[in-house]
């Protein structure tokens, strides 16, 4: 039987869930007068409605309450229903993974667990006791589903993490791969003189105010102060300022003035360039480098990237071929 999978891994291959637990609810009035059947069979398991309605009301409770069509809202709970029912088909195999593998979790390592919990959430020990209770949860109902995370997490690293290993010639391939990511942010200081040119001008116009451009910019050679020079001649909004622009990212610049910048120094001057606003010279007051990082020093990120990316592809491997070697039938 083909099942559609849900992307669900991150639930198993993280190594904390952080509260995770607290979006799950608890039967409403309602779902508990409804008649049980089974919506799943999983090898010797079952996946029961009552169980599915529990776990799907969060998700219909915000569903209801968006204001979508009725058409929308049918669609959205059946993809979102879909989904949960091969969600818990999952946790089901892996359930029964984990017993076949005598796979165990101690009450100390819950307890260490809730701890790094409450540390990252800066809670209290009642901090966390009225977080739970707000979504109607206990601290016992909130153990049991952290311990079913370890479980399951102890899964993942003993069938798959525990296989993969991570080359410096991995490392290497990615950092070149992606070497303007790891480059960081370059960022300049401008500043213009903008002068104008006419609606429509003809050629002797456009040239009349080239050759004005040109002798400032000759003067800018000379060693003149471009300050001076932009508030002297600018036509820019900014020209009172020295033709002060702010700094920028180099990479948001638009691509004739990035390319004009993208080589200068402090203090370096563009040649003439033709803009939308009109005729332009850049001066680069300011060069800085933000945020690069060396191939050692990129290097525990990328083997983080590279180890999860793995880990998800060879986690649906594993999965795949357990759903393969199993009997599961969904009932609608």
């Amino acid at each position: 039987m083909n099942i559609v999978f849900i992307k669900s891994t991150a639930r198993y291959v993280g190594t904390l869930f952080l509260l995770g637990a607290l979006c799950l609810g608890t039967f409403s009035a309602q779902a508990a007068q409804i008649v049980d059947r089974i919506v799943a069979v999983v090898n010797e398991d079952i996946i029961l409605l009552s169980d599915l309605n529990q776990r799907l009301k969060p998700y219909t409770d915000r569903i209801d309450s968006a204001g979508y069509s009725e058409e929308q809202r049918k669609q959205m709970t059946y993809k979102v229903r879909e989904d949960m029912i091969n969600r818990m088909i999952e946790e089901k195999l892996t359930d029964q993974e984990i017993s076949r593998l005598q796979i165990e979790v101690t009450d100390e390592e819950i307890n260490k667990t809730l701890e790094r919990i409450k540390e990252v959430n800066y809670y209290t020990d009642q901090d966390l006791r009225d977080a739970l209770q707000r979504e109607g949860l206990t601290m016992e109902a909130y153990r049991k589903d952290l311990k079913e995370q370890l479980l399951r997490t102890k899964l993942v690293n003993e069938q798959v993490r525990s296989k993969i290993v991570i080359t410096n010639a991995d490392v290497q391939a990615y950092y070149e791969n992606h070497r303007a990511q790891y480059e960081g942010e370059t960022r300049v200081h401008l500043r213009n003189i903008l002068m104008k040119l006419p609606p429509n001008p003809d050629a002797q116009e456009a040239e009349a105010v080239r050759q004005r451009m040109q002798q400032v910019l000759d003067r800018l050679k000379q060693g003149e102060s471009f300050a001076d020079l932009a508030e002297r001649y600018s036509e820019s909004p900014v020209a009172s300022e020295g033709g002060d622009l702010g700094e920028f990212s180099l990479n948001t610049l638009a691509p004739e003035i990035k390319s004009a910048v993208a080589e200068l120094s402090a203090g370096g001057v563009t040649p003439i360039l033709e803009t939308d606003q009109g005729l332009q010279v850049f001066q680069v007051e300011k060069v800085s480098h933000t945020g690069g990082k060396s191939l050692a020093e990129a290097t525990p990120e990328i083997q983080d990237k590279l180890f999860n990316e793995i880990v998800n592809k060879r986690f649906q491997s594993w999965l795949e071929d357990l759903r393969s070697r199993s009997h599961i039938k969904i009932i609608k």
